[in-house]
């Protein structure tokens, strides 16, 4: 695949996409509703603002959630490979999870981890 590959599939993505739009702007009748443009929240009739400030606290909450979430990102390729890995490996791990909890114990004393 050279650059004439590449130059040809980024001419067809744009067929492709001016097409589809095209289509649809023909074939789709277009009918203006004032509903359609308001916000969906799981079929509850949407009241206020929607500008509405959030407390940083779900935030920080979801910023906790990630950082564990890719631990165990890092921590199942290991698992798979302990075995040929061995010790200095295992004390890796150990280094990374005493860092990890550290972070937790830090997130839990600043009160964190406490639902609103």
């Amino acid at each position: 695949m050279g650059a004439s590959s590449l130059i040809v599939l980024f001419f067809a993505a744009i067929a492709f996409s001016v097409g589809g739009i095209s289509i649809a702007k023909i074939f789709v009748k277009g009918v203006k509703n004032p509903q359609k443009g308001q916000a969906y929240e799981c079929g509850i009739p949407a009241t206020g603002s929607p500008w509405h400030q959030f407390n940083v606290g779900y935030y920080l909450f979801a910023l906790i959630f990630l950082i564990f979430d890719v631990e165990l990102v890092f921590m199942y390729p290991w698992a798979v490979v302990v075995k040929q890995t061995g010790l200095t490996a295992l004390i890796e791990i150990l280094i990374f999870i005493f860092i990890l909890f550290m972070g937790f114990l830090y997130a839990h004393k600043k009160g964190a981890l406490k639902w609103m």
